[in-house]
């Protein structure tokens, strides 16, 4: 599914702002990426870092940092988590967040609460793909891979 070129996946959760997904994985842990509009706006991604393993983070502070050639910012974290890894394809080669941004993710993360109370503000299916594609067309973005 697409929207203005944008490639959007209905299954992932997604923040309200469409800049961040979530998936649950087998293990119990969530993984965490950039979305197709959020690196179309970033640019090319140069470097990324990952707060350490087992670090708390609580929601609004970021899980990670990324830097492009034309901006420098936080990867919000949208509940209380702990970090549990970093994806270290992403951190050897960072611009796998532009050509594949729903594989390569950035960081994964263990809620401190239910996954059920973490994934509560976040939205998926139909509703995500409602509010992405309004979110692309009002922004006028049109998303290219790097």
């Amino acid at each position: 599914m697409e929207c203005n070129g944008c490639e959007f996946r209905p299954e992932l959760y997604y923040d309200n702002d469409y800049q961040i997904w979530v998936r649950i994985e087998g293990d119990g842990s969530l993984a965490v990426g950039m979305t197709d509009i959020s690196q179309t706006i970033a640019g090319k991604i140069l470097h990324v870092r990952v707060r350490r393993p087992g670090t708390f983070r609580p929601a609004g502070k970021p899980v990670a940092t990324i830097e492009s050639g034309k901006w420098a910012g936080p990867v919000p974290n949208l509940f209380d988590c702990t970090i549990d890894r970093a994806n270290h394809e992403v951190l050897d080669n960072p611009a796998l967040l532009n050509m594949q941004p729903y594989e390569a993710w950035i960081a994964r993360v263990r809620p401190v609460r239910s996954l059920q109370e973490a994934l509560a503000g976040l939205v998926i299916g139909d509703a995500a793909h409602a509010g992405f594609c309004e979110r692309a067309r009002r922004d006028d973005i049109h998303c290219k891979r790097i």
